[in-house]
């Protein structure tokens, strides 16, 4: 690593103050930052907390806690492909590299036109680049479909980008989450790319045959909200995560790996995890107690493992920045995701997910429960304060 300090080093002044590429030293420090722990200390008094870890080192963590659904999600787009064509004898690497080639090209697109746009209000607004969007750049691909035009996926991720969370004044400021922004403009913008049968799978071949129109792609909420039971896979199959659905959603036990890793770092709340879950059990049994229609019949425990539920609860609703900071908080923010996502598969047939508006309304509802719950406090408080003056005077 010293030839590479060393060369940064030589580079650096040419960015500094002064420097003929003064403009873009957001960018150079973005690289050297990322590279390097920062070489700089604070200077003003008071009091700072000191920690191992800055936000580059923790949104890198959040990454490699995405891994096991990206690697699992890729073995699955391989695996779904081929299933679609009937064909069966195709070894894990093969399904693996053909959902590699596929996923890949979604993770460059992301994260190079993100990291541009960052690039570009960097520079504008002369700050320094914000690690947010190492994180967003990994999620907006594994909650697309495999078959999401990569312009459409630039467009997305340039409008959450600047939509979701340069107007609020960057990471940190955004009151919604960037990845489900992206994800929601898609759907509403180009609705026929984010729903259907089609879209799920990647059904073309090398010539650009598409699959037999026999064959249907259909997610299992997708079937189950038209009335297919005998569509809806197993438990099991749903818990693995060898179903249709988007990039790196479908694994449950991916997920579960991913929270571990999140939790053991301190980096996820368990609070929000545990809320979201116990909210979307509740709501399941109550509707399976009626058992209207096909969705109101799914078990509880089989809710939570089916579609995006679970990569929901654990990667999206515990976005530190646009979830609730309270800890009371979190338990009301969690249980009201889990609780609103059920809700809405049984209820929005067209949408059967649910679990991206569960979460977005959240988001904006969130500051709202942390005034009250601080508010609750606030007067618990002074019922306590009160008695006392009132005995001392």
């Amino acid at each position: 690593m010293k030839p590479l300090r060393n060369l940064l080093n030589n580079l650096k002044p040419n960015f500094e103050k002064g420097g003929k590429l003064e403009k873009f030293y957001p960018a150079f420090d973005a690289f050297e930052t990322f590279l390097f722990v920062p070489n700089h200390t604070t200077k003003s008094k008071g009091t700072h907390v000191r920690d191992a870890i800055d936000l580059k080192r923790t949104m890198i963590l959040v990454v490699l806690s995405l891994v096991p659904c990206l690697l699992f999600g890729m073995w699955n787009i391989g695996y779904q492909h081929h299933h679609a064509f009937g064909i069966t004898n195709v070894s894990l690497m093969d399904n693996f590299v053909f959902g590699a080639i596929k996923v890949l090209p979604l993770i460059i697109v992301s994260y190079g036109a993100g990291l541009t746009t960052e690039f570009i209000f960097a520079i504008i607004r002369k700050h320094t680049i914000n690690e947010g969007f190492l994180v967003s750049g990994m999620l907006i691909p594994l909650i697309m479909p495999i078959d999401v035009p990569l312009w459409m996926l630039a467009v997305a991720t340039i409008f959450a980008v600047i939509i979701g969370k340069e107007v609020f004044g960057g990471t940190g400021m955004n009151i919604l989450n960037p990845a489900l922004t992206a994800r929601a403009f898609l759907f509403f913008a180009y609705p026929s790319k984010m729903s259907g049968n089609e879209v799920w799978i990647n059904t073309s071949t090398d010539k650009g045959q598409a699959v037999v129109d026999a064959y249907s792609g259909a997610t299992p909420l997708g079937d189950a909200a038209a009335g297919f039971a005998d569509k809806i896979p197993s438990m099991m199959e749903s818990f693995i995560g060898i179903i249709p659905g988007s990039v790196g959603e479908t694994s449950t036990l991916a997920c579960l790996i991913g929270a571990g890793i999140l939790l053991y770092t301190g980096i996820g709340s368990w609070r929000i995890m545990a809320s979201v879950f116990a909210g979307g059990f509740l709501m399941a049994v109550i509707f399976n107690f009626f058992g209207l229609n096909t969705l109101m019949q799914i078990s509880p425990l089989h809710h939570l493992v089916l579609g995006g539920f679970a990569f929901g609860a654990i990667f999206m609703a515990t976005d530190p920045v646009s979830a609730t900071q309270t800890n009371t908080g979190k338990y009301i923010y969690g249980f009201l995701i889990g609780l609103l996502a059920i809700l809405f598969r049984v209820f929005n047939p067209a949408y059967p997910e649910g679990m991206m508006l569960a979460i977005l309304f959240m988001n904006v509802m969130a500051p709202l429960i942390d005034h009250y719950v601080v508010e609750a406090n606030i007067k618990r408080r002074l019922k306590r304060v009160n008695p006392i003056h009132n005995q001392n005077g």
